[in-house]
């Protein structure tokens, strides 16, 4: 791993969180990820499981955590499973965790080789009555491909079919949602990295780069700062490219008198950051790409305001559909006709802003959490209104991630990533950003 060493008290203060929810009598088990094949003997990158990482920091394939709080032996309550390591694994595919690595990560003083399973969970498997499974709940999730997880709880049932079996997501979506101090500085460390990335494109775009060129430069920035790359596939989109909502193919060439609408973030320690900013070719807008991003601009700030405990998210959607309205009406892209005629369930704001403003972000880009329930301290959101306009080649988002906090508005994580329109032309016009872009 490329990140400095987690303090593990945030993972045992993850599992005393879990633990405090779960029922009686029971048992909960997390695997790791697959590492994934592409063809041959090539493989993609290794990214863990996030809820296997978050109760216990191990970042590594083939490992289980066993949470068994009533277990009659105390070495019991908490276990990790392990690939066991060797000379020859270190050799060909570098070090592991060993026995005293993964209490020095995790916190868990039990740790067995993943070959003693059976028999040690045979016993486990007679004192427990319930057992938690771990199946991706997410409502975006595309569930198609079989995990590791799923290949295990096939085999569990069948082994165990007279345990009663509980669901680890509902436990997880509402503990994941509210971050540790720890998990914040994790994820302010993500955005001190994007912002150096931003401020290193803004000297090197000019007329006649390619997207893809962009999307370089953020990298270099990235992988020297520690992080992995890219919380998420980044949208580098110039002009007409920018009115699409998920293009990420970055292989056209940015004109003069464009707009760049780039979404991009680094992750540090598998926590995402998500920043969307736009910015002109050839480093000055027109005044009517400065009225559509101001109008953006000004949809943003409101928003925020709202993030606060209490808040519901379907409600919070809504208020912001009438700031969007507003700024519409005002940049004659909507006239009173529309909005007297308009449809409730697809508003007439919807033709130019036809995305939601906020999400849950954190292990995930799209992190879990509940969005029946109201806002409260320590979650974590973006807000990222936008408009979009085909018939003008124009298209204009602004995100930024934010904590809510239990009194006055949220905390700000990228507050120090330039945003307003006057401020990014000066930077892009600047010798000074224009050295470090080539540094």
């Amino acid at each position: 791993m490329k990140y400095h060493k987690i303090d593990k008290e945030l993972f045992i203060r993850n599992r005393k969180k879990f633990v405090a929810n779960m029922e009686p009598k029971s048992v909960a088990i997390f695997n790791s990820n697959d590492i994934y094949p592409i063809s041959a003997d090539s493989t993609m990158p290794f990214e863990q499981h996030r809820d296997i990482f978050y109760l216990s920091g191990v970042d590594q394939e083939e490992s289980i955590l066993v949470i068994f709080p009533d277990a009659f032996k105390e070495s019991q309550r908490e276990m990790l499973f392990l690939k066991e390591t060797s000379e020859l694994i270190a050799i060909w595919e570098g070090e592991k965790l060993t026995k005293d690595g993964a209490f020095d990560t995790s916190g868990i003083k039990t740790v067995h080789w993943l070959q003693d399973w059976d028999k040690v969970m045979k016993g486990v498997f007679a004192e427990a009555e319930k057992i938690y499974i771990n199946t991706n709940e997410h409502t975006r999730a595309n569930t198609i491909v079989q995990t590791r997880e799923d290949r295990f709880i096939k085999k569990l049932k069948k082994d165990y079919p007279a345990h009663s079996y509980r669901k680890s997501a509902p436990i997880l979506h509402r503990i994941r949602s509210v971050k540790e101090d720890i998990e914040l500085d994790l994820m302010q460390t993500a955005c001190n990295i994007t912002e150096k990335g931003f401020r290193r494109i803004l000297g090197f775009i000019k007329p006649g780069v390619m997207e893809y060129e962009i999307e370089a430069e953020l990298m270099h920035e990235f992988l020297r700062n520690r992080s992995k790359g890219f919380a998420y596939t980044p949208i580098v989109g110039s002009g007409k490219n920018a009115c699409v909502l998920h293009y990420i193919e970055n292989n056209q060439e940015c004109k003069d008198g464009e707009v760049i609408l780039m979404d991009f973030a680094a992750e540090y320690a598998n926590y995402a950051s998500d920043l969307t900013r736009c910015v002109p070719v050839s480093g000055k807008f027109t005044q009517r790409q400065k009225d559509v991003y101001n109008a953006v601009l000004r949809v943003k700030t409101e928003a925020e305001k709202l993030l606060v405990p209490g808040t519901y998210l379907e409600e919070y959607h809504k208020e912001v559909g009438l700031l969007m309205q507003s700024e519409l009406l005002g940049l004659g892209l909507l006239d009173k006709n529309d909005i007297d005629t308009q449809n409730p369930d697809w508003p007439a704001y919807k033709k130019y802003f036809m995305h939601g403003t906020s999400h849950f972000i954190g292990l995930d880009t799209h992190d879990v959490g509940l969005w029946t329930e109201p806002l409260k301290a320590g979650m974590v959101f973006t807000c990222e209104p936008g408009i979009y306009i085909p018939a003008e080649n124009l298209g204009i988002r602004i995100e930024d991630d934010l904590v809510v906090q239990e009194s006055g508005g949220p905390f700000n994580l990228m507050a120090n990533i330039p945003i307003e329109a006057e401020e990014i032309e000066e930077l892009m016009n600047s010798k000074d950003i224009t050295e470090l872009a080539n540094s």
